[in-house]
């Protein structure tokens, strides 16, 4: 389904969920479904890329991330929370990554419960050689916007990141 055609669902379906849910706030929860068609269609755009890589988009990521840092090694746990990702689902993308001889996993030195997830040079020539593959698709993903725009938007989701720390359940809820 083309965005036009996901867009074109939320016109239809806004005015019905308003009507049969008078209590659910519909500006909040159309940008929240807004925000997931766009992580959806990203995610999309993207995966072809990864795939004919032998990635995805979240084991590049790993991938990125370990690279950035000055060692080349990170936790789990660490990993997780800048992928984004549960601590279950990393446990897989690492388990992947290490079968393809991308990451490998020790037990920290300091701290026997913990692991150490460092690149190897096969995960760091696997992610030097993704990352001009995508440049054009990146850049392709946002050409409909301004500059202004793209610089308005990355505002925008910065200000949105922050304000998600509220966490739901301070908040009061109805009895």
């Amino acid at each position: 389904m083309k965005g036009s055609e996901r867009l074109a669902q939320v016109a239809v379906s806004t005015p019905l969920m308003k009507k049969a849910l008078p209590q659910l706030s519909m500006p909040g929860t159309v940008m929240v479904r807004l925000l997931r068609i766009t992580a959806f269609g990203l995610g999309s755009y993207f995966e072809p890329v990864f795939r004919s890589m032998g990635l995805t988009e979240n084991t590049f990521h790993v991938l990125c991330l370990l690279l950035a840092t000055d060692n080349g090694s990170a936790s789990p746990g660490e990993l997780s929370e800048m992928v984004g990702t549960s601590r279950a689902n990393m446990t897989r993308l690492l388990e992947e990554l290490i079968e393809d001889g991308h990451v490998e996993r020790a037990i920290d030195p300091r701290d026997g419960r913990r692991h150490i997830i460092t690149i190897t040079d096969q995960g760091r020539a696997k992610a030097l050689d993704t990352a001009p593959q995508l440049r054009e698709p990146i850049e392709s993903a946002f050409s409909d916007l301004s500059r202004e725009e793209f610089a308005q938007l990355d505002r925008l989701l910065r200000k949105l990141i922050v304000s998600l720390d509220k966490s739901p359940r301070q908040l009061r809820f109805a009895a």
